[in-house]
């Protein structure tokens, strides 16, 4: 085929009629001639529409799609010489005494095994195929973000944090565990929203705490609990009275 890079994106079922096929033309993956929709072709004394006319083009210019896709370098195929010599004579349906004396291999039960082996390869190639798809699908699906907290203030990219990333994080600047110290707030906005969001867990909701109160709580994360507190509240996690004399978890 042309390009047999091109192979690997296509469907089994394409590759094995040996053709592509756009709103306009039918196009031979081996030579690459295309072959114009809605138009009737002649041959002999016979018209053909376009599709069996691209199927006799493959037919009669390249023989066998079989031989040419085995015929491809190893990089391609993953087969080995011998393998490639067992496969033909499996589609020409040879019988295992035959292709043993051919091949002068072992005994008919060798060919057997081969068999065998070829399938084995083949079912596990179906499992390595269906693992890529899934990946494939997990890479198109939009990235799902930790969801903002009710009382954000402004939600920009600093929000745009994934549930591994803001774990990740956690367990960087948290390493004695949720409930211990933060080991640094010089942190990049985004990593400092999940810093924040994890200390407002140690403020009780529906509750309202005296400045000194809630200042022991945030001690218990970092010992600059001044920056924390007023973070918090510019982050909408935390709101206050006018005279500081009440704080809570908004």
């Amino acid at each position: 085929m042309k390009k047999s890079e091109n192979l690997f994106d296509l469907p089994i079922e394409t590759i094995k009629n040996a053709f592509t096929e756009n709103q306009q033309y039918f196009s031979c993956l081996i030579c690459g001639r295309e072959i114009e929709k809605g138009i009737i072709y002649k041959e002999g004394e016979v018209f053909y529409e376009a599709r069996r006319f691209m199927e006799m083009h493959i037919s009669r210019a390249h023989n066998s799609v079989f031989e040419y896709l085995i015929g491809l370098d190893k990089k391609t195929t993953g087969l080995s010489e011998h393998q490639c010599e067992l496969l033909r004579r499996f589609y020409q349906g040879m019988p295992d005494v035959q292709i043993q004396k051919e091949l002068q291999i072992g005994s008919p039960s060798t060919v057997r095994n081969h068999r065998f082996a070829l399938k084995e390869k083949e079912r596990q190639a179906k499992i390595f195929m269906t693992l890529m798809e899934l990946i494939r699908d997990k890479e198109k699906q939009p990235q799902k973000y930790v969801e903002p907290h009710q009382t954000a203030t402004m939600i920009d990219d600093r929000y745009k944090i994934t549930a591994e990333e803001n774990e990740k994080v956690l367990k960087k600047y948290f390493p004695d565990g949720l409930d211990g110290q933060l080991t640094t707030f010089k942190l990049k906005e985004k990593s400092k929203l999940a810093v924040l969001r994890q200390i407002a867990t140690r403020i009780a909701p529906k509750h309202k705490y005296t400045e000194k109160e809630i200042n022991e709580i945030l001690k218990t994360a970092y010992s600059d609990y001044v920056t924390i507190r007023r973070y918090l509240i510019e982050y909408g996690f935390l709101d206050r009275t006018p005279d500081c004399s009440a704080y809570w978890l908004r």
